[in-house]
């Protein structure tokens, strides 16, 4: 070592010790990989085929670096934001129609869901551009029940509202869109690690089931234009994995998921990202003049026959698990992001008929919805969806093919 003036002297050893700290401040390229630190200061072999070969205490890291946002399976919940409906209603709403026990059932806060693993979230959005429409629900005059105090002034401000089905089935934890929003982004910010979130949503639209309720307002292109600022609102440049950032330079968005372009789990960790499950007519309505989504906040729906091969295709819900198992597999293995149905309008959850469960995990669709996170104890069993061993989100069956030897992405 050459010492220079004011140096202390040399001590054996020391230029080893200089040596040996340069080295390991290196990136190091060796067979089967780079070598990067992973837990404990374990060298991991990032490039290596499976979790297997990557190191000990690397299991995270190799994910982390070489799983996609499509590589994951999670279990979501449907219209998420849903509260029962309250008793005296409900029994009005079944005397009138027996059909009532299909939307017999509620969830608890966003917040609480987020806590409890769910990482597919659905919310039902009304347009409501002026304020007003929906703050007087007429079931609850029905009923003889009151609502909420400030109800009624909450629902008259301008923007989109949450509901499921107006004047009847129209109580969730968070009434307004930007609400709703501001919960998941609060709860996201203060779990920076978690697994990418996925937030489904169906732009509602009819005639009141009561007559003289509140009659939807059709959408148009600034109805959804009002939509996508809604949400940048809320979220920040960068918290949200867009059709954009998918898209990259690729020519359409398709081109990009069938060339694996999503982003990895390290680049998609604590953020979220939007689909629209609608029909074609207000998917052309949202994508307007673009080839595919550019500049749009959403991913849409890609599930119909017809959508499969079009240039926006990234998204598809596809709900019956197990008539279109094989289908949703085919869908996954090419590099679509699949929501399906583990159950629906409360059939399965009532007799603990487990088959679509089944099938949903079974056909690789990154998210399975459910109405029952928890078993409904009115059922008098214990039907439920959840994935084994209270794993939240994990390698997808389909497309890592045991590359991840048992690691999850999410415990």
């Amino acid at each position: 070592m050459v010492q220079t003036a004011g140096d202390s002297e040399a001590k054996p050893g020391d230029e080893i010790t200089m040596k040996l700290v340069m080295v390991t401040a290196l990136m190091i390229v060796v067979a089967g990989g780079i070598l990067v630190a992973g837990a404990a200061g374990a060298k991991c072999r990032l490039k290596a085929p499976d979790v297997a070969h990557a190191g000990k205490d690397c299991a995270h890291a190799w994910i982390d670096a070489n799983l996609k946002l499509n590589d994951i399976q999670t279990v979501g919940t449907h219209n998420s934001y849903k509260q029962f409906i309250t008793p005296k209603l409900y029994a009005l709403i079944l005397k009138a129609n027996a059909r009532a026990i299909e939307i017999d059932y509620g969830h608890p806060s966003l917040t609480d869901e987020l806590n409890d693993g769910a990482r597919g979230l659905e919310i039902d959005v009304a347009y409501d551009p002026k304020g007003g429409l929906y703050a007087h629900p007429l079931g609850p005059k029905m009923s003889g029940e009151p609502v909420a105090a400030d109800y009624a002034e909450r629902m008259s401000k301008p923007g989109y509202k949450v509901l499921h089905i107006q004047d009847i089935d129209f109580r969730s934890t968070c009434i307004t869109f930007v609400e709703c929003l501001t919960v998941i982004r609060t709860w996201s910010k203060a779990h920076p690690g978690h697994a990418p979130i996925s937030i489904t949503m169906n732009a509602k639209d009819g005639k009141s089931p009561i007559p003289g309720g509140a009659d939807s307002i059709d959408y148009d292109e600034a109805a959804f234009d009002a939509w996508d600022n809604e949400i940048r609102s809320v979220f920040k440049p960068g918290e949200v994995i867009t059709p954009d950032m998918v898209q990259g330079r690729y020519p359409t968005l398709r081109e990009a998921v069938l060339a694996d372009n999503w982003p990895t789990l390290k680049e998609a960790r604590g953020k979220v990202f939007f689909a629209m499950d609608e029909g074609h007519d207000k998917i052309a309505l949202y994508r307007g003049k673009r080839r595919s989504l550019e500049g749009r906040m959403m991913f849409v729906n890609a599930g119909d026959a017809s959508e499969a091969d079009k240039p926006w295709a990234a998204y598809m819900t596809l709900n019956e698990a197990v008539t279109d198992e094989a289908h949703i597999r085919d869908m996954v293995k090419q590099g679509f992001f699949v929501r399906t149905r583990a159950d629906s309008d409360t059939k399965e959850a009532r007799i603990n008929d487990t088959r679509s469960r089944t099938a949903a995990f079974a056909s690789g669709a990154q998210v399975v919805s459910t109405d029952y996170r928890h078993p409904d104890i009115r059922f008098g069993n214990d039907y439920q969806v959840r994935l084994p061993d209270g794993e939240i989100t994990i390698c997808n069956p389909v497309r890592t093919a045991g590359r991840c030897g048992g690691a999850t992405v999410e415990p």
